[in-house]
Parts: C-alpha cells; structure tokens; sequence
C-alpha cells in the first residue's frame, strides 16, 4: 500500500472512530414561579434555549411554584444537594446577612431593569455579589429582572404627601422603613392574604407585584388606583448553583448557562414591559386610575430609600455592596 492510501485509510479510521462519550449536567432547579405566570413561561424557554444549546449534554429538571421546600429554603437546599440550583431571589437570605437585600431588592435605586442589569454586568456588581453568595457555597449565575412594581390602592397616589397614614401591605424588611419616613403605615403580612385585606377595609393598598400580575390576581376588582410606571421596588430573580457543583461542570456548559440567563433577563424585562402596557389600557378602560408620580415625587422616595441602605446594611458585606451600587449611580449621573 502507497504512503497516500494509508495516509487516506487512517484519515477515514479517524473520521468514523466514535466520538468521546459527552459530559453530561443534570440539574434540579426550583422557582417560585408557577408555570402559567410570565416568568414562568420565560423560565420553561430558558430551559429549552440550554437543553437545545447543549445538545442535550445540559438537562433541567424545574420545579415550579416552589414544589420541593418553601421559597425561603430554596437557596439553602441547593447548598445542601436536596437541589443543584436556586432560581428565587437573593431576597429571601436577608435573614442570612442584609446583603442579600442588595442583590435581591435594591429598592430606590433604579428606574428600569436595564439600568439595574447594568449595575451587574458593567458596573462591577457580578463581581461583589459573586463574593457574597460564594461565601455561603453558592455561585450566582445571573439575574433576571421583571421590572417595575406596582401600588395598588383603594386611593389615589398621586404625591409623596399621599403616603401619609397609608394603610398598605408591605413585605418585612427595608421597604417598611422607606416608607414610615415618608410618613405610610406599613404592614407586614403574607402574600396570600393580600386580596382579603383589601377586600375587608385592614388595608388601604398593597405592595404585591407589577401591574399585570396585579390585575390576574383581581386586585383591581377591589380598589381603583394604581401606581404605573412604578418606581419603588423592582426585585432581582436569580439563578444560583451550588458552588461545587459549578465549578465541577465544563466549562463549555457554564458559558451556556451564563448566555442563556442574559436571554432569559431580556425577555424577562421585554415581556413584562409588553403585559404591564396591555394591562395599563385595560385597566384604563375598565376605569382604574393610573398614577405615574413625578419626578419630584420619584426623587423623594429614592433620597429616603437610599439614605435607608446604610442602615440596613449593618455587616462588611452589605456596606461593600452599597458602596458599589453608590459608585455606579455616581458614574451614571443618578446619584449625587
């Protein structure tokens, strides 16, 4: 046989030998979120972007609506292998140290999810927080923010004076100190019992969700004014992994998750943005007043929001994490 027929033949034996076996991921992720909601449908198309991305080397199992352990517990589960994986918010690990308030919910500060997107992917924020939750076992591989939430109120809202003696559900935490500097009355209760405070008079109004999720739930059924755009929370999901975990994966199937999770955050602000404005001229229509407060107003929630975080942030990590979100809204005019 001629030098180039073997040359050839081993060409050939190399083309048809079968290739490695491929790396495999498997990960248990739950949410919050159940499958019908917004960030439902998104999480179930961030699912299918890693899995199709991967060529199924990646595969999700999701648990939604908090399936597995209560919402609460869903980070420490994933510490723990009960779960790989945590896609709540960092919010609820307040009670773990205050700096998870500023990754989950960094109220006053930001105007829309880009601005805030921005914080973490331009403005040195993945960095700081990634100390934060590596320090508790976990990786954080990115966020995805729906925007904007909305007051509903069975009162108009139309100026910071209007705060004064409001009645309204708050969730526990920094918000319900914004809002008595501003003279509201906030009270704290869970999330399932919004509708039938509202409904009974306990309550004037309710820090619940964004305007769309707000009109499925029926609040507007109840009470006739809201705030939209909002401006005084906009929470932060996350997806977070168990560190070990994460760093044990190839690193061809991290650079999936990281691509699909900033798909995921557009389409997560995109969609909302779309629902909240359809829900806007319904709601209209059906004769709810819509109150968008004016700058002024806006710039007095965010002095009393922002003069709140030093108080919150009462451990090294939280300090290092208001001083980073300060320094980006210097850098971006935002701030003083």
């Amino acid at each position: 046989m001629t030098i180039k027929a073997l040359l050839t033949s081993a060409a050939i034996t190399a083309f048809i030998v079968a290739p490695a076996a491929a790396q495999e991921t498997h990960l248990r992720i739950q949410t919050h979120y159940g499958p019908e909601t917004i960030s439902g449908k998104n999480a179930a198309q961030f699912i299918d972007d890693v899995q199709v991305m991967s060529n199924g080397e990646i595969t999700i199992e999701m648990f939604y609506s908090s399936s597995v352990v209560a919402s609460v517990e869903t980070f420490d589960a994933a510490v723990n292998g009960i779960l790989e994986c945590d896609m709540t918010g960092g919010a609820y690990q307040t009670g773990k140290n205050p700096a998870f308030q500023f990754v989950g919910d960094i109220m006053g500060g930001y105007d829309t999810p880009y601005q805030q997107l921005g914080w973490l992917y331009k403005g040195g924020g993945y960095d700081a927080a990634q100390e934060l939750y590596n320090q508790y076992g976990m990786h954080l591989v990115g966020w995805w923010v729906v925007g904007q939430e909305s007051l509903a109120s069975s009162k108009p809202i139309k100026t910071v004076d209007d705060f004064k003696n409001w009645k309204f559900r708050s969730p526990p935490g920094m918000e319900t100190k914004i809002f008595e500097k501003l003279g509201a009355s906030p009270i704290v209760m869970d999330f399932t019992e919004v509708f039938t405070a509202l409904e009974s008079g306990i309550i004037e109004g309710a820090d619940a969700s964004i305007l769309a999720n707000n009109k499925g739930m029926g609040l507007y059924d109840i009470v006739k004014h809201a705030t939209y755009p909002g401006f005084h929370s906009m929470p932060s999901d996350h997806l977070a992994c168990n560190k070990e975990i994460w760093d044990a994966m190839p690193e061809h199937h991290r650079r999936i998750l990281d691509t699909a999770m900033q798909k995921l955050a557009l389409q997560q602000a995109l969609t909302a943005e779309y629902e909240n404005n359809k829900a806007a001229a319904e709601l209209r229509a059906d004769g709810v007043t819509l109150h968008d407060l004016s700058p002024e107003a806006r710039a007095a929630f965010r002095e009393a929001a922002v003069s709140t975080w030093p108080e919150f942030a009462t451990t090294e990590e939280a300090k290092a994490l208001v001083d980073s979100h300060t320094e980006y809204l210097k850098s971006q005019g935002m701030a003083n």
